[in-house]
């Protein structure tokens, strides 16, 4: 039963006052919407979007993000509960602890630090793409060789930018809270002219039909079980794209551009009011990001046809608008993309490492890692371990197998926070809680079903990686953390003191 051990809500709250853990609170309302607008407006509407159009749903796409946001909604309103209830950093990993025990807090955890890691490694991949776009032509044009794994053998920018963030996360919250605000503002700037600008450009027979037919996957796609989503051999359906199917397959690819806002729930500890000001930080910058997506995905398959669009192009907004003869345009997205994915990078390498710090503080990971700055009030360890290690995979692997890695660990994450939800409200119907999901158990149960559902919709590929990574967590639990893990020292201290 020691493996389904559970943490207290009052000992989780009291951890977060020890000198040597404390974090500083800085955030407001207004700080925590910025943090998941500028943490979702980055890879998923500057680079996904044009893939899943073509590869997936056409201008359906709209649709695509319709549903990812739904799912996010209400995985959203689950987080939302929880975030207010348990203000402590470690997100889902935390409410875990303290709903379903430590194994699969554990486990959650684990599944975290894939998620953010493989994520601000992704998006400093994008970054990279979109920066050899601006340099193109110019004295400081990036050489294929050091400027994508693709076609080179090292991605240097995107490393470089890793390191450098590493060290404006070690500086603090509030540094990072700032250059966060800066730069989301003029990305949402380049959004909405590409919203307003394009619009004039659009042809509505490019819409026709919103939702393609369903047909054979091209190529290799086709053939090998290992890149088809597993529903379709769950359920014995042939292989196709387009079509609903093709839809909700693009709702599971796009998901990577909502994973945002549940980093903002990693900040609970860092905010200053958070029983008013997560639910509303969270929620808000959801709601923005939708609507957002749903407009740039209708202007960029209005411009041109989605047969026309190239899934492997690095930057389809941008040349989306070079089609019409409006260069200047997509010089403006390229530089805001490349600008604004910076702050993507940052916000979920700051979201991994409040998990990890989380996970070293409750001695699940070593518990030097869950030291503090002197100054800076940062786990400053684990900042500079995680940076060294997301540099390397940013430099050394390719952007769409990341990407893919992401949206699998978010969705499971999202499935444990929705059950906690009900778990939490049966185990401590006494807790104080200043937001409650509504329809409990209906909306946590449909939160679920849907993130599950989505997850089916991604390839044996992915799942294959995603179980290699759960089993070697479950390896290093057994081998060091379920021994070494703090809660399990004072069950034996109690438990001897009693003999």
């Amino acid at each position: 039963m020691s493996l389904f051990r559970t943490k207290s809500i009052e000992q989780s709250i009291a951890d977060t006052a020890e000198p040597e853990h404390e974090l500083k609170k800085n955030l407001g309302v207004f700080d925590l919407i910025l943090f998941g607008v500028g943490v979702c407006v980055g890879a998923g509407i500057f680079v996904l979007t044009g893939h899943a159009a073509a590869t997936n749903a056409g201008p359906a796409i709209a649709l695509s993000f319709l549903i990812a946001g739904v799912a996010c909604a209400l995985a959203a309103l689950c987080y939302a509960e929880f975030a207010s209830t348990v203000p402590v950093a470690g997100s889902a990993y935390t409410f875990t602890y303290a709903t379903l025990g430590e194994l699969l807090a554990w486990i959650i955890g684990w599944d975290l630090i894939l998620e953010f890691t493989v994520g601000a490694a992704a998006l400093a991949t994008s970054f990279s793409q979109y920066l050899a776009v601006v340099l193109e032509g110019t004295w400081f044009e990036i050489p294929a060789a050091i400027g994508t794994v693709e076609d080179g053998f090292v991605n240097l920018p995107a490393g470089l930018l890793i390191l450098g963030l590493t060290f404006v996360v070690i500086g603090g919250i509030k540094l990072s809270s700032r250059l966060n605000q800066l730069i989301t503002g003029l990305k949402v700037l380049v959004v909405l002219a590409v919203v307003v600008v394009g619009a004039f450009f659009v042809k509505i027979s490019n819409w026709i039909p919103f939702v393609p037919p369903a047909e054979a996957p091209a190529g290799d796609a086709g053939g090998s079980a290992l890149h088809q989503p597993i529903v379709q051999g769950i359920f014995g359906l042939e292989p196709s794209v387009f079509g609903l199917g093709g839809v909700v397959a693009a709702a599971a690819m796009v998901f990577f551009a909502f994973i945002g806002f549940d980093v903002v729930a990693t900040t609970a500890e860092e905010t200053r009011n958070p029983q008013r000001d997560l639910p509303r930080g969270i929620l808000g910058a959801l709601a923005i990001v939708t609507v957002l997506y749903m407009a740039v995905s209708l202007v960029i398959t209005g411009m041109q046809n989605y047969r026309d669009i190239d899934p492997e192009d690095g930057a389809p907004l941008a040349t989306a608008f070079d089609g019409v003869g409006l260069p200047i345009m997509g010089d403006l997205i390229a530089i805001g993309a490349c600008i604004g994915l910076i702050v993507v990078a940052m916000i979920l390498f700051m979201g991994q490492t409040r998990v990890a710090f989380a996970m070293a503080r409750d001695g699940l990971l070593p518990k030097s890692l869950a030291k503090t700055h002197p100054r800076f009030r940062t786990p400053y360890r684990i900042t500079l371990i995680a940076g060294v290690i997301i540099a390397l995979l940013a430099a050394f692997v390719p952007l769409s197998t990341l990407a893919e890695l992401v949206n699998i660990g978010t969705l499971a994450a999202f499935v444990l926070v929705s059950i906690g939800v009900i778990v939490l409200r049966r185990t401590r119907p006494d807790l104080p809680r200043a937001f409650e999901v509504p329809w409990v158990p209906v909306v946590p149960i449909l939160s679920a079903v849907i993130c599950l559902y989505l997850m089916l919709n991604l390839t044996l590929e992915t799942w294959i990686r995603f179980l290699v990574w759960l089993a070697i967590g479950v390896v290093v639990y057994f081998l060091y953390s379920r021994r070494h893990s703090r809660l399990g020292i004072q069950e034996r201290e109690t438990a001897a003191r009693r003999d």
